[in-house]
């Protein structure tokens, strides 16, 4: 997996631009959650063909909080975006997040 960091809110504005182009993915990752680092290295055992993020959320939570605004969606941790034409099109969190299903909602 080639994770693209996500620290800031120019990167945020960046991959909501990129997301006219391709799908793009945020992983909120909490790295004080047994649970988020179960589903983070499931998620590492794959090099898909799509951007990334990483976002942790101990760090940057008011990152994390911009998001969930901006892509009107509920916080949870950890969890996965899929970021598609400015808008969140698929969202899922703790144990059901699945390569597959983000890879077969970014291909729709």
């Amino acid at each position: 997996m080639n994770w693209i960091e996500l620290t800031t809110e120019d990167q945020l504005t960046a991959l909501t631009e990129k997301s006219f182009q391709a799908s793009q993915v945020v992983f909120k990752h909490s790295t004080r959650c047994s649970i988020s680092s179960v589903v983070l290295r499931r998620l590492e055992k794959e090099n898909p063909a799509i951007d990334f993020y990483y976002l942790d959320l101990i760090r940057h939570r008011s990152l994390s909080d911009k998001i969930a605004v901006q892509f009107q969606v509920h916080h949870e941790s950890p969890q996965v975006l899929l970021i598609k034409n400015g808008e969140c099109i698929y969202a899922e969190s703790h144990m059901a997040i699945q390569m597959d299903d983000i890879l077969e909602q970014a291909a729709l």
